[in-house]
């Protein structure tokens, strides 16, 4: 079995992931993105890494990240030899570069989790600001992160406001999986947009946490 088999994606919502590892290296995640850095500490031997991850669910409320991140670092700093921080910018405005700086911690060079999972440089050159991006984990959370918080369960008629100047989905999928392509099929079915499904692996991602 392997070590993220028996974690929700619920739990990694609502409450993120107090610990897994023992190493000297402290890995300070998002929540929706503690499956793919198990997967890869799994696959690649990374056993001087630990990961604990923050709650998915401050994606909704990206004022709240960078103070919950500063908690995380005073309260682990003394344990670890170093710091990594799985986040992009994520829509704090530059304030979470600034505090990795301020404590010495190493934080991914990239606006959003769409952004490293295809790659900094491949994502930028594509312009594209008629899309609409879901990931593995917001593929399987599209109600809770999507659906529910812009009212569209009680204001269908909400959708046109905020999806009218939208084209496609684009769904870049970590993994091989077909029945999250088709989840993520049916969520571009529900916002009228045209679909488009591109494997991108764990992208930067991986590069960042591999020596």
């Amino acid at each position: 079995m392997s070590a993220h088999s028996d974690i929700s994606d619920e739990a990694l919502r609502e409450r993120g992931l107090v610990r897994f590892g023992a190493g000297k290296t402290l890995v300070i995640a998002c929540g929706a993105l503690a499956r793919e850095v198990l997967a890869l500490i799994e696959a690649n031997g990374l056993s001087h890494l630990t990961l604990t991850c923050l709650p998915a669910i401050l994606h909704n409320t990206p004022d709240k990240i960078t103070p919950a991140v500063e908690a995380t670092i005073l309260k682990h700093r003394a344990d670890y030899d170093h710091i990594l921080v799985a986040y992009g910018d994520c829509g704090t405005g530059g304030q979470l570069f600034d505090l990795c700086k301020k404590y010495g911690a190493q934080m991914i060079d990239a606006p959003h989790c769409y952004s490293f999972f295809e790659g900094s440089e491949v994502f930028a050159a594509r312009g594209e600001v008629t899309s609409f991006y879901l990931t593995d984990f917001l593929a399987r959370q599209f109600d809770a992160f999507v659906w529910r918080p812009l009212g569209l369960d009680r204001y269908p008629d909400l959708l046109e406001m905020y999806f009218g100047n939208y084209e496609k989905l684009v769904y870049l999928a970590q993994t091989e999986d077909a029945d999250l392509t088709a989840t993520a099929q049916r969520c571009a079915h529900r916002l009228g947009l045209a679909f488009e499904r591109r494997v991108t692996g764990y992208g930067d991602l991986d590069r960042f946490l591999t020596p």
